[in-house]
């Protein structure tokens, strides 16, 4: 039971760090903001909604999910 704990967190581990990575190279190529993300800004204020990456993110996650799942 142990064993199957720690592969799976080790697999989540893995599979965050590796979106982390995504994100910081993104970044550095000056991909900061893509289509659909929302901004409001006011005088003091902001509020960045990056519902452009929320959906590159949840597309790669369901992909990996899916190959590592097996298709069960």
């Amino acid at each position: 039971m142990a064993e199957n704990i720690g592969r799976t967190l080790l697999v989540f581990g893995l599979v965050i760090a590796a979106v982390g990575g995504v994100l910081f190279l993104a970044g550095r190529l000056g991909i900061g903001r893509l289509p659909g993300d929302l901004v409001w800004e006011g005088d003091d204020w902001a509020v960045y909604v990056p519902l452009g990456w929320m959906i590159v993110v949840s597309v790669v996650l369901t992909v990996l999910l899916n190959l590592f799942s097996g298709g069960e």
